[in-house]
């Protein structure tokens, strides 16, 4: 991350614009003059909406996001709120009118009677890194950031970083002041105002994150909802989705509340409940201190979809070699046999699908240390290595915070437990762990997420999360963390009947919420039934492989599902990649559809899916292609039932369009490889 001195500008009010000042200033009042244009009125009423209490504006560097410091009663001391513009193709527009500010210690208040110092000089932020693994493996972007400074009734100094990203903002607050001694935080008074006209896709929350996204206007319910919400101001084009990230050992992980004013969303810490009652709800701080970032993605559905704000804000990898870390495939028992790790012959069987697939790995689920009929754990892994595919290995995260017994219990709750198992993993030949039933996002919680993966980086050891917090920017800092659950996923078809029913809507909102802030670990790609029966066609099943980012990406059908596909589909699931170099939103809106388009070096690969009870034909431009190049096309779509598959093979370029017809219910797999 760069730090530079950005140049001399002005906010024009007129154009919503800055001007950078390259003469005098009077010379850019009249550039702003010459640009007047119809957005005058809009953005005359916006400024007026602001008042004359505005304190600071920050803009993104692309000029489309606006952040505005106010005080309540236009004084210099007192209650400080932000209020967020959005500047869209024709529109400015007025999308969050209010974030409340404040923290409270439980010796100082940082809410009331804050008395403005000064804000800090504009810089622009610039962000470049690589990845391993995600969405996009080179990432970019752009901020403007400004650091404020208040003080509270006792003198004692809180400070405000406030960075306007080109795709959205964050803000963090911060006690720069070194005190000896840890301190209570009470209460964080961060709060969005949500406008009633505004749409939001919200999910109540729940521990473990795998509830359903319900699409909802005023009248919402007064409850707890989980990151990351979503919502979309009527008649505009900013959409813009609320989260978290850079959550560390220092705080706790939090969730919004509207259950003290409906229109409020309040950043809100654990229930006492949470982790079967383990740990302390109110996180404890050293100082000084700087707390988790709040993120609001904004733009358009393409800017949501293509966002990797929550890694961008979040603290650079502390693992310089990453060689070992490996995304890939995997073959997975637990769907079609939820004990199936405890039966070798069903073990061998899915080590044989992994390598007849071509994937790299398969994963020994729960209860492998009971393993019998045919073999023991040392007798699987032999088996598994000598088929040229690598095991994983599941862990249950043990402690009295889980009232799950599954075995094993207990091998990764004390740092010792974890040299121990890691040492002997690393002997075996075995290179990752899922580690599952963590129910809480208490600090404690979150310390003993972050002691896993300090642990397993020193043995070259990938790790995955389930039962668990979403994304909060971690896979940036800790590259071998592969994935997380943190979503009601396939595994619910053993659950609960109604996933049947509400699998279809339920996938095509998610590309557009959980997966946007991180890996998803999903389970998709399934067939055949498990429990409780699809109703999705074949090609809405093939498309969530590419619709869903995942580096472990676990297949989840047994094999006869995948043995009995038609030739093209088995050959596009066998090298699927799981692991990103761009993606693009082609066409979709939460809970009715989505075709996504997704590259891999010079190759794309688009999967769409159809949520509702009618067929439909989707025209898709195909402009995302290189404009020099020509490429051989083979779709995978819907056949004249929902179990029917058909293949069409073509040459095209970026000139061209292709039309896909989508059964209810259903969707399509297509590859483009360059010629």
């Amino acid at each position: 991350m760069r730090i530079m001195n950005k140049q001399p500008v002005q906010f024009c009010p007129v154009t919503f614009q800055s001007i950078k000042i390259s003469r005098n200033h009077s010379e850019a009042k009249t550039m702003c003059k010459i640009t007047f244009n119809t957005k005058l009125i809009v953005l005359f009423l916006f400024t007026l909406s602001s008042g004359y209490s505005q304190k600071l504006n920050v803009v993104s560097p692309n000029e489309k996001i606006e952040v505005s410091l106010f005080e309540d009663q236009d004084r210099e001391e007192g209650t400080w709120y932000l209020k967020i513009g959005y500047n869209g193709e024709r529109t400015v527009s007025e999308v969050i009118p209010r974030i409340d500010l404040g923290i409270k210690r439980e010796d100082e208040d940082f809410s009331k009677n804050l008395k403005f110092i000064k804000a800090g000089k504009k810089q622009e932020i610039e962000v470049n890194y690589t990845t391993v693994h995600g969405k996009q493996l080179i990432r970019n972007n752009k901020a403007t950031e400004v650091s404020v400074s208040f003080k509270n009734d006792s003198g004692s100094r809180l400070n405000l970083i406030i960075r306007a990203y080109d795709d959205g903002l964050a803000f963090r607050y911060g006690f720069p002041e070194k005190k000896e001694g840890d301190y209570l935080v009470k209460e964080e008074y961060t709060s969005y105002t949500i406008l009633d006209s505004t749409s939001r896709w919200l999910q109540k929350f729940n521990p473990a994150n795998e509830g359903y996204y319900r699409k909802m206007k005023d009248g919402v319910t007064q409850q707890d909802w989980a990151y990351p919400a979503l919502f979309h101001t009527v008649d505009t084009t900013a959409w813009y989705l609320i989260s978290e990230a850079g959550l560390d050992r220092t705080y706790a992980g939090s969730k919004l509340s509207n259950t003290g004013d409906r229109k409020k969303y309040k950043t809100t810490f654990p229930d006492d409940w949470n982790g079967r009652g383990q740990g302390e709800r109110l996180p404890t701080i050293t100082l000084p201190w700087q707390s988790p970032w709040r993120v609001v993605i904004m733009g358009g559905l393409e800017d949501i979809v293509a966002s990797t704000l929550v890694d961008d804000v979040s603290a650079p990898s502390t693992v310089k070699n990453t060689d070992w870390i490996k995304p890939g495939l995997v073959s997975w028992n637990y769907w079609s046999d939820n004990h199936g790790t405890k039966d070798y012959q069903v073990v061998t069987k899915f080590a044989d699908l992994a390598a007849e697939m071509g994937w790299r790995y398969t994963l020994l689920d729960w209860e492998w240390d009971s393993m019998g009929n045919g073999g023991k754990l040392e007798d699987a892994i032999d088996y598994i290595h000598n088929k040229g595919v690598t095991p994983l290995i599941w862990y249950n995260s043990g402690g009295d915070h889980t009232w799950v017994g599954a075995t094993p219990k207990g091998r990764m709750l004390t740092h010792e437990n974890r040299i121990e198992e890691f040492a002997w993993l690393k002997k075996m030949g075995i290179a990752g762990v899922k580690v599952d039933f963590f129910e809480s996002e208490k600090q404690d919680m979150i310390a003993y997420y972050l002691d896993i993966l300090d642990d397993a980086a020193q043995f070259e050891i990938m790790v995955y999360f389930h039962g668990c917090l979403v994304p909060r920017g971690w896979g940036r800092t800790y590259p071998h963390l592969m994935t997380y659950e943190a979503v009601r996923g396939a595994e619910w078809y053993n659950n609960v009947p109604d996933f049947t029913f509400e699998a279809p809507v339920h996938n095509t909102i998610l590309p557009f919420t959980r997966n946007v802030v991180g890996a998803m670990d999903y389970t998709p790609v399934t067939f055949t039934n498990s429990q409780h029966p699809h109703i999705t066609s074949y090609g809405h099943e093939l498309a969530l492989g590419i619709l869903f980012e995942s580096p472990l990406q676990h297949m989840a059908d047994r094999p006869e599902g995948y043995q009995a596909l038609p030739v093209a589909a088995k050959f596009l699931i066998s090298d699927l990649p799981t692991a990103w170099d761009g993606i693009k939103l082609l066409d979709g809106y939460p809970g009715i559809d989505v075709i996504l388009a997704r590259q891999s070096g010079e190759d794309w690969y688009v999967g769409g899916i159809n949520a509702e009870d009618r067929e439909k034909t989707k025209n898709i431009p195909l402009s995302f292609l290189r404009n020099d190049s020509e490429y051989k096309l083979i779709i995978i779509k819907d056949g004249s039932h929902d179990k029917e598959l058909q293949s069409t093979y073509r040459n095209v370029t970026s000139t061209d369009s292709i039309s896909v017809k989508m059964l209810r219910r259903g969707g399509f797999a297509a590859h483009f490889n360059k010629r």
